[in-house]
């Protein structure tokens, strides 16, 4: 698969995922629970990206694996496009969600050159608002699909955001990690 495209979408993970590598249970994470967890998300990235000495921040450890740079655009951006997708799953009937093309952003929207300290209010400000979207949302088993036959609902919606947060939040530790021992 070329890093400007794609052939096919991934299966988006089951309303039951555990995850092996961070071992985030969608199904043993209620949905208070979640936010309460996703209020501390951008202090969690702050600190894992800021951890990182600024030398290494750029830095991908090998051509496939993001930068601590990429991977804090990307959690930004999971906020923005979450936020929007709950929306539409709150006020669409059984909506067609958009897919991200995270590798395509990172490219075409030069994500290493970023400036980290924007990256990281725009974070802030990008959780508030998927907040924001959590309290105004009521039916929380309403569902989107992003291929044929894959239904989620809105429940799992917030469920996998907090996911990609805790997922990518031990990427950036462990890519500030491989840079700095290289």
């Amino acid at each position: 698969m070329s890093v400007l495209g794609s052939a096919g979408l991934p299966p988006l993970a089951g309303e039951d995922h555990v995850c092996a590598d961070c071992a985030m249970s969608y199904a043993g994470t209620g949905l208070e629970a979640a936010v309460r967890a996703l209020h501390s998300v951008p202090a969690d990235v702050r600190g894992a990206a800021l951890a990182v000495p600024d030398a290494h921040r750029r830095v991908r450890p090998d051509p496939a694996t993001w930068s601590v740079v990429e991977y804090a655009c990307h959690v930004r951006d999971v906020f923005a496009s979450f936020t929007i997708r709950l929306h539409r799953i709150s006020t669409e009937d059984v909506p067609a969600l958009e897919p991200m093309f995270a590798d395509l952003r990172v490219v075409r929207f030069r994500y290493n050159d970023a400036d980290l300290d924007a990256v990281l209010a725009e974070l802030d400000v990008h959780v508030a608002g998927f907040l924001d979207e959590i309290a105004a949302t009521t039916g929380w088993d309403r569902t989107a699909t992003r291929r044929p036959g894959e239904l989620r609902t809105a429940r799992w919606l917030v469920r996998h955001g907090l996911h990609e947060a805790r997922h990518h939040t031990n990427d950036i530790a462990a890519v500030g990690r491989a840079v700095a021992g290289s």
